[in-house]
Formats: C-alpha cells, sequence, structure tokens
C-alpha cells in the first residue's frame, strides 16, 4: 500500500511538472513560428498526451480485451468533454475562435457518430481502423491549412525576434510529453492496486480510475494552460485528444489486431459519448464561450453520470 501511494503521488507530481513543460515549450514553438496556440494544442499536445490511451488500447487488442480499449475511449471522451472541459470553464470562461466552432467541433461529432456506426457489426476490422485513421491524417492536414487560411499574414516586422536556439523549447515540449506518459502510468498503476486492495470491484476500477488516469494528461495540461493563460492551447488540447483517441487511437488499435465491441458499450458508452458531443454543439454556439455557470453544468453532469455507473455497474 505503502508503496502504491508513492506511485500516486509521484504520478501527480510528474503530470505537474510535465504539464508545465509542455505547455511553456509548446507556447514558445507557437510564437517562435508564428501559428496560434489552438494548432499546436489540436496536433501536437493533443496526439502527446492521447499516448496512455494507445498503449493501452494496443495492449488490449494484443490481449483480446478489445471492449477495454474502446470502452477506454468513449469513457475518457466523456471525462474530457463534461469533466475536465467544465473545470477549466469554471476556472475561467473560455472563448472558442472560428476554427473550433466551425471545424473542430463537426470533426469531433463526425468522428462519434462513425465511431458508433463503425461498432454496430461488434467489431473493430482493420478496414474500419483504416478509415479511422484516415480521418485522423485528414484532420491534421486540414486543420494546418485552416490556420494558414484563417490567420492573417505576418509582416516580418510582426514576425516574434528569436530568443537564443529554438531546440531548448524542442526539448521541453517533448520532455514535457514524456513525462506526462510515464507519470499516468504511475498513476493509474497506483490507482489500481490501492483500488485493488481497499475491495472495490473491477468494474468501478475501470470506468472511474482507468478513464480519469488516462485522461490525467489533458486534465494536467488543460488546467495548466488555463492558469497560465494560454486559454487557446487548452480548448485545442481536449478537442484535438477527443478526435485523435477516437480516429488515431482506435485507427491504430484496430490495425494492429481487429477489436471486440461488446454489447453494452454498442447500447449504453458510445451513445452516451457522442450524447456528450451534441450536448457541445449549442453551447459551443452560444456566444462562442464557454461560461463558469456552463462550465460547473458540465461538471455537474460528469459527477451524475459517475453515480450513475457506480450505482448500475459495480
Amino acid at each position: 500500500m505503502v508503496v502504491d501511494t508513492a506511485l500516486i503521488a509521484a504520478g501527480l507530481a510528474g503530470l505537474i511538472v510535465g504539464a508545465e513543460f509542455l505547455v511553456r515549450g509548446g507556447s514558445a514553438i507557437a510564437t517562435r513560428l508564428g501559428v496560434s496556440p489552438l494548432l499546436v494544442g489540436i496536433t501536437i499536445v493533443s496526439i502527446g498526451t492521447s499516448m496512455p490511451e494507445l498503449a493501452i488500447g494496443i495492449d488490449a487488442s494484443l490481449n483480446d480485451a478489445g471492449p477495454l480499449a474502446v470502452g477506454n475511449v468513449a469513457g475518457t471522451n466523456i471525462v474530457n468533454l463534461l469533466l475536465i472541459l467544465g473545470l477549466s470553464a469554471a476556472l475561467v470562461p473560455l472563448p472558442l475562435g472560428r476554427q473550433t466552432v466551425r471545424f473542430d467541433l463537426p470533426v469531433m461529432a463526425l468522428s462519434a457518430v462513425l465511431l458508433l456506426v463503425l461498432s454496430l457489426n461488434g467489431t473493430l476490422g482493420r478496414f474500419d481502423g483504416l478509415l479511422l485513421l484516415t480521418v485522423a491524417v485528414a484532420y491534421t492536414v486540414a486543420a494546418v491549412g485552416l490556420e494558414r487560411r484563417w490567420t492573417p499574414p505576418t509582416t516580418p516586422e510582426e514576425l516574434p525576434t528569436a530568443d537564443g536556439p529554438g531546440w531548448p523549447r524542442v526539448v521541453e515540449l517533448v520532455g514535457g510529453i514524456a513525462l506526462i506518459i510515464l507519470a499516468a502510468e504511475w498513476l493509474v498503476r497506483g490507482s489500481i492496486s490501492v483500488a485493488t486492495d481497499l475491495g472495490v470491484s473491477d468494474a468501478f476500477i475501470g470506468v472511474t480510475i482507468v478513464a480519469i488516469g488516462t485522461s490525467a494528461p489533458e486534465l494536467a495540461t488543460t488546467l495548466m494552460s488555463t492558469i497560465r493563460g494560454d486559454r487557446e492551447l487548452a480548448i485545442g488540447n481536449l478537442i484535438g485528444s477527443s478526435v485523435y483517441n477516437i480516429a488515431f487511437i482506435l485507427g491504430v488499435t484496430a490495425l494492429v489486431k481487429p477489436v471486440e465491441v461488446s454489447e453494452e458499450l454498442i447500447r449504453i458508452d458510445i451513445p452516451l459519448m457522442v450524447a456528450v458531443v451534441v450536448l457541445c454543439i449549442p453551447i459551443f454556439f452560444s456566444g462562442r464561450r464557454i461560461s463558469r455557470l456552463e462550465g460547473i453544468g458540465f461538471v455537474t453532469l460528469y459527477v451524475a453520470y459517475l453515480g450513475l455507473l457506480t450505482v448500475f455497474r459495480t
């Protein structure tokens, strides 16, 4: 128990430090390249903070535990949108840019619905994985293209002045991602061991500790971004992670080995994830901001969701 508690403490500390490095490095790189923090958050940071889900997905598929991979993604996306986005907005109201509302949100909704449709036959095959991975690649390419199209041209006088070599910022970014992934592993492993020692059921562990644990990188990065004032990076990280969790993570997982999707996932978890995405649409479009009250409402919905899971699935 003492070792497991130490793992949890080390994991939490590592997430805080790693998130600080990642946000600082990502923001600095965005400034040096003349691109928005939103684009960095959608691409580099989102993929980096989704690595725990990828590791779990591939390991689950190779061990014939496909429902764990799909369930983890569905649960993680619900955590991302209700708990993490809600907490961030509760701290500071989050303004939403044109690209987030017109492009990122529709792609997130499309990815969620596509996963539901592909899962109806009970399996995500290699063709399904290829289709999902294609969505991830197309999303990345389009995000870069839209960034160039919607961002006003920068004159030479407006370009940021380099304050030394750029490689330390790259080291910060990569090091932050690596530390976050390692810390998330410590947090999940220690939490599962403690929960098992306390006699908590496996179902409860799966829908709470594993989902929240693999969302810990997004939680740490988003909250740190919000506190530091890099709100575009925070939003981009959450939206991008929600897309990549489905399209990239499950795409690669299904390509490695076809993934079984249980009836429970098809009837409950994936539709709930789609419902949460649909809920975001009117909120994102109303005033193009997420208010503190809406953020508190998101967190309240997640607490209610967690309570229902605890009652009916433990």
